[in-house]
């Protein structure tokens, strides 16, 4: 079965697990997919991630979910760019999540990065998706 939108895919799987009180998540391993779970991880969103390769060629990526407190520590992630609708922005024009206290994740052309990291790159991109 061809998945027209991977990393949506793997956001709902995220947002699943957070409702399930899952503490770990598994997901089809890609390269894109590996690059936002970078951004979560250095900005605090998940705990870690690791890369599971399996003898018939194939990988996932396991992902550790945390909570603080009892409650998830992502409280909406949300898909912006999406198959159908492509959404880029300059660097002018990139949004500000929950007032600052949530991030956009953009893929520029310097990588995939968090919104405040492409502003002190002076970047734009496609943003791939909210957290807050």
């Amino acid at each position: 079965m061809s998945m027209s939108d991977p990393l949506g895919d793997m956001l709902t799987r995220i947002r699943n697990a957070y409702g399930r009180k899952k503490t770990k998540v598994s997901t089809p391993a890609s390269r894109l997919r590996a690059r936002v779970l970078e951004v979560l991880k250095s900005e605090g969103y998940i705990r870690d991630y690791a890369q599971v390769d399996y003898d018939n060629g194939k990988s996932e990526i396991e992902i550790e979910l945390k909570y603080f407190e009892g409650q998830p520590v992502i409280r909406e992630i949300a898909r912006v760019s999406k198959p159908g609708r492509r959404v880029y922005v300059s660097v002018k024009s990139i949004p500000q999540v929950a007032n600052g206290l949530g991030i956009a994740i953009l893929s520029t052309p310097k990588g995939v990065m968090a919104d405040h990291q492409a502003r002190e790159e002076n970047v734009g991109g496609e943003i791939l998706c909210q957290i807050f």
